[in-house]
């Protein structure tokens, strides 16, 4: 099979000769070794859009400077009810952001009519295309961007610790612009349901330690049952991007309609094994993030710890070992061989699991 059939096979819940081995697009640059692993087996996540915003009653402006050789991008938000901005860094395989939207109370008005200007269409040209020219070795997946109120947690409104004050000192004022993102991601569904695409991830980057058990499910699993109504009326798969603490949230993740957990990083990285995280989430695919941590171990133990993760499952039916963080610069080319390694060993050693 040629590695992207192994992802799918693996995403609708099959096994194929081995266990899939994917990264991300921007991961690690093209180079011979790189070639090496797609030859191996190693398929490319290309991540791509499908749809884009337009704001036509807010006008956008961006002043750009150096201070020594950091590089800053400041960039205005004009609303008809106030101006806004923020305040970013290129750090190179990142973006530090320095300012939000969110900078007093006050904001919020022109805040809310930022976000309603929100108007979306359809752009399926760059997926399109990219399948058309996709090699073997690659899948393409969109998204739907962050959960409503994820996007108030992690987006562009405000930081964390900003949120977890609004969201004791001012809730009315955070619950107006949830339900604004709301109807703005019913619009994106059907956009994303039409696509070229075949999954989608919805949201993700969830901190349970942030939001609790109840929060989840208030305020996160209503839209992942709309978006997956949908999806699944055009045939199409939706996930989400869990990388964190999940044992608090575990239960609730176990009845949602997603068909797979995606980033699911296993202990020593988080709280949850993935033999744990099989009997949470029976029926779930796991396309797991490789732990971080393990990275830096010589080889053969990087190599050990790729097999001992795949012995944890009774089968290996539905289950895509994946690369979803960055990598120590100096160990990607010697890690990714030895994950391949690893998965190969447990291939050959589980003949009859492995079909």
């Amino acid at each position: 099979m040629t590695p992207r059939e192994r992802v799918e096979r693996a995403l609708h819940g099959g096994c194929a000769d081995r266990v899939p081995f994917t990264i991300y697009e921007c991961m690690i640059p093209q180079c011979d070794v790189e070639r090496g692993m797609r030859n191996r087996g190693m398929c490319i996540v290309n991540r791509l859009p499908v749809f884009r915003t337009h704001r036509p009653n807010v006008r956008t402006t961006a002043e750009v400077w150096w201070e020594g050789e950091r590089r800053f991008t400041r960039t205005h938000y004009e609303t008809p009810v106030g101006t806004l901005s923020t305040l970013t860094e290129d750090g190179g395989f990142t973006t530090w952001r320095h300012e939000l939207l969110l900078k007093t109370p006050d904001d919020y008005a022109a805040i809310r009519c930022y976000l309603r200007d929100e108007i979306y269409t359809a752009d399926y040209a760059a997926i399109a295309q990219a399948q058309k020219d996709a090699a073997s070795d690659m899948i393409c997946r969109t998204s739907f961007g962050l959960e409503p109120l994820q996007e108030l947690i992690s987006g562009g409104v405000m930081k964390m610790e900003q949120f977890c004050e609004e969201w004791i000192e001012r809730r009315d004022e955070v619950l107006a612009l949830y339900a604004i993102l709301v109807e703005n991601r019913r619009k994106v569904y059907p956009l994303v349901a039409a696509s070229p695409a075949g999954h989608a991830n919805y949201g993700g980057n969830v901190t349970p330690e942030i939001i609790g058990p109840r929060v989840f499910e208030e305020y996160y699993l209503p839209h992942y049952h709309e978006a997956a109504e949908v999806m699944h009326r055009h045939g199409k798969l939706i996930g989400c991007h869990f990388d964190a603490n999940n044992r608090i949230i575990a239960d609730a993740i176990a009845r949602t309609p997603l068909d797979y957990i995606e980033a699911f990083t296993p202990a020593p990285d988080t709280d949850m094994t993935l033999a744990e995280a099989r009997a949470a989430w029976p029926g779930k695919v796991l396309w797991i993030n490789f732990p971080s941590s393990v990275h830096v171990s010589p080889d053969a133990v990087v190599a050990q710890k790729a097999v001992d993760l795949l012995n944890e499952c009774e089968t290996p039916e539905g289950l895509i070992v994946g690369i979803t963080e960055n990598m120590p610069p100096e160990r990607w080319q010697d890690s990714c061989r030895a994950i391949m390694d690893g998965l190969d060993r447990h291939a050959r050693e589980n003949p009859a699991r492995s079909r």
